[in-house]
């Protein structure tokens, strides 16, 4: 009798799962080309940042030597002590507290925008997305259609809306005899209340909530707002979040209107007051280097902070028209 020996089994690949392939010469080549073109681009966006936070270490002398100096030979903060006073008793101290109510008056406006935008076009938003009323899709084109006209040719329009605004800034009930809200912080907001473009991406971001929810709330007994803040308001954190980042970010560094309402230098922002920088009748470089820095780190920590809710909110917005 003659004795078998079992052959092991072999593994034969499962059908609908083949082998994974190797990267193809072509894709290896494609990536290549794609980096290569990337990353000059990417160097040359970033260069005029780096340049700007190394000259705000650089004493003032050094700033615009040639060729260029990357890396501070002799690194200083003379630049930020000079900017906030620090160290330096009684010198420049009207400046100085100028400089520290720039920022103050440019968190205090763009956080009041963000704020005011993120309820109003999330209320608008609501109300083109879930709510049903004759005229709801040409209304919704006509704000879309807004966001077509350049904002300079409105700029006279609502400079004229705001002087003859009635009770306000020495104006009678006609609107007349005083400034209105020109040159005060109402001028500064509340022209930025709202935004087609914001409305426009919460209303993408809302049509992709199930109708079911917002029905078995309103059978619970939910009236219609407290559906949109309980029920919508909850699942719209990616798109808010998206939306506050824009917002933040466009009033942080708005500086043409700002340039044409405020005439005090007391309201002045940073972007209008680093525009506006003279000290002692001459610009002081390194100063302005360091105030410049200062003044785009809010922007970078609002995108730090909220940079996969912005991520997330960009990606989903477009799921359902």
């Amino acid at each position: 009798m003659t004795a078998t020996i079992p052959r092991p089994a072999v593994q034969t690949p499962a059908a609908g799962h083949p082998k994974p392939r190797r990267r193809s010469a072509r894709s290896r080549i494609w990536m290549a080309v794609s980096y290569a073109i990337l990353l000059p681009g990417a160097l040359l966006f970033v260069a005029p940042f780096a340049w700007l936070v190394s000259a705000s270490f650089q004493h003032v002398g050094d700033i615009f030597s040639w060729p260029p100096q990357w890396i501070p030979r002799d690194p200083t903060l003379d630049g930020y002590k000079g900017f906030f006073g620090i160290g330096r008793p009684g010198e420049l101290a009207q400046f100085n507290e100028g400089a520290w109510r720039w920022f103050v008056n440019s968190a205090f406006v763009a956080t009041s925008v963000t704020v005011l935008q993120l309820f109003f076009n999330a209320l608008a938003a609501y109300t083109f997305a879930k709510r049903r009323f004759p005229g709801r899709n040409v209304i919704f084109l006509l704000f879309l259609a807004t966001m077509m006209v350049p904002p300079q040719v409105t700029l006279i329009p609502n400079y004229l809306v705001l002087k003859h605004v009635p009770f306000f800034g020495g104006n009678d009930m006609a609107g007349n005899g005083g400034h209105g809200w020109l040159d005060s912080y109402w001028g500064l907001i509340l022209p930025g209340a709202v935004s087609a473009f914001g409305i426009f991406l919460l209303r993408q971001y809302m049509m992709s909530i199930p109708d079911e929810l917002l029905d078995a709330a309103r059978v619970d007994g939910a009236g219609e707002f407290r559906v949109f803040w309980k029920v919508v308001i909850p699942l719209c954190g990616p798109a808010l979040a998206a939306t506050a980042i824009f917002t933040f970010t466009y009033a942080w560094e708005d500086f043409l209107w700002p340039l044409i309402v405020v005439s005090s230098s007391d309201k002045y922002t940073a972007p209008l007051g680093l525009a506006l920088f003279v000290v002692k009748n001459r610009t002081s470089w390194n100063l302005l280097m360091a105030g410049s820095v200062v003044a785009t780190l809010p922007m970078i920590i609002t995108f730090l902070v909220f940079q996969r809710r912005f991520i997330q909110g960009i990606s989903m917005t477009g799921l359902k028209g």
